[in-house]
């Protein structure tokens, strides 16, 4: 007990090269330090958990490297302030005094605020002066999810750097290597939900690997487990209501929905799944687009299969009836039926279709 380490701790990039889907990011710092062309303030901003603080971090510390003695604590020269809980006046006016003390050691003292956009108008004020002509010594980097919160005044006077989410593909192969590195089977379909989940943050996918390995039975991390464990809508579900919808069986299709309520999931949510669940079908139809398919070899093969079976304007026509029954949703009185009524209207769209063609040839 005690000994294990979160692999979001225990996997913190630790230099430029190990972080993962910033490289733009990444080689504009190497080669700000390698060219002695560093600025004086940063603003890091973007998503959650993509590494703004992982890469302040190792800028701090790189930018002292070869100026400390060997095995030097780096911490001397690194200050960080949360400006979620430490945004009053008070807290930038003492920062501002530490400001004035040069560092005992190393070229440069590092300033890093994370949740920068928290600091109150005031705050805000007190620091303008100091981020406008700050000491050799100093080098400031903010951090923040939202960017335009930030006053004019304080993004004139940064650097921005925009992170990006982290791309499925790169989250499953880091999450891949640390399977590995840990004796870990994962299937690489698990692993995508995870990566999907996730949303773009890489720490985020990091605290559900590591939930999904502690649920995992014999160090394995299946499929079947992620979906039950994370409560998420097995793709089969999709793939078989859309058979239905396709050879118009509306009893089956209001089956399986029945079957999905008994399972607990939200209506509306299912509604947005189906959405989503066309839009890859519409993306999988051509050659150029299939790289937008962000799925395992083994479900992408599934929805290159299903894609040869519908037509783009049946994708089209049921992506439209999706999305004003998702804006509707909250208003219906009674919103199971309203769901149901349109999984009637899809499992009667290709006849509609059907019916409109000969129509139009006659």
């Amino acid at each position: 007990m005690g000994s294990f380490v979160v692999s979001a701790r225990k996997y913190r990039p630790e230099t430029f090269d190990t972080v993962v889907g910033q490289q733009h990011i990444t080689e504009t710092l190497i080669n700000e330090i390698t060219n002695d062309r560093l600025a004086q303030a940063f603003l890091f901003c973007g998503p959650r958990g993509v590494g703004k603080t992982t890469c302040a971090r190792i800028l701090a510390r790189e930018i002292n490297k070869g100026s400390v003695p060997k095995d030097y604590d780096f911490s001397f020269n690194i200050f960080e302030l949360d400006a979620a809980s430490h945004n009053s006046v008070e807290d930038i006016r003492s920062l501002n005094e530490q400001v004035r003390i040069p560092p005992q050691t190393g070229n440069y003292k590092v300033y890093i605020i994370d949740e920068v956009h928290m600091l109150s108008s005031n705050a805000f004020n007190a620091f303008l002066k100091t981020l406008e002509e700050p000491p050799k010594y100093a080098v400031f980097i903010l951090a923040t999810t939202e960017k335009h919160k930030i006053l004019p005044t304080i993004l004139s006077r940064c650097q921005v750097f925009n992170f990006d989410r982290i791309q499925i593909p790169q989250i499953v192969s880091h999450l891949q290597s640390i399977a590995k590195d840990e004796n870990i089977e994962a299937e690489e379909t698990a692993l995508h939900l995870i990566a999907q989940k996730a949303d773009g943050a890489m720490r985020d996918a990091l605290s559900i690997f590591d939930q999904m390995a502690s649920f995992g039975s014999d160090g394995k991390i299946s499929y079947a487990e992620v979906v039950e464990n994370l409560n998420i809508l097995d793709y089969d579900y999709y793939f078989k209501i859309t058979d239905g919808f396709l050879s118009g069986d509306i009893s089956s299709v209001l089956v399986l929905y029945d079957e999905i309520q008994k399972k607990g999931f939200d209506g509306q949510l299912f509604v947005n799944g189906l959405a989503n669940h066309f839009r890859d079908l519409l993306v999988a139809q051509n050659a150029n687009s299939q790289q937008l398919l962000e799925k395992s070899k083994e479900i992408a093969g599934q929805y290159n299969k299903q894609a040869q079976s519908v037509t783009s304007s049946f994708v089209i026509n049921a992506i439209n009836i999706l999305g004003e029954t998702d804006m509707n949703y909250k208003t219906s009185r009674n919103q199971r039926l309203h769901v149901e009524l349109c999984l009637i209207k899809l499992a009667s769209l290709q006849h509609a279709i059907d019916v409109t063609k000969k129509k139009s040839l006659d």
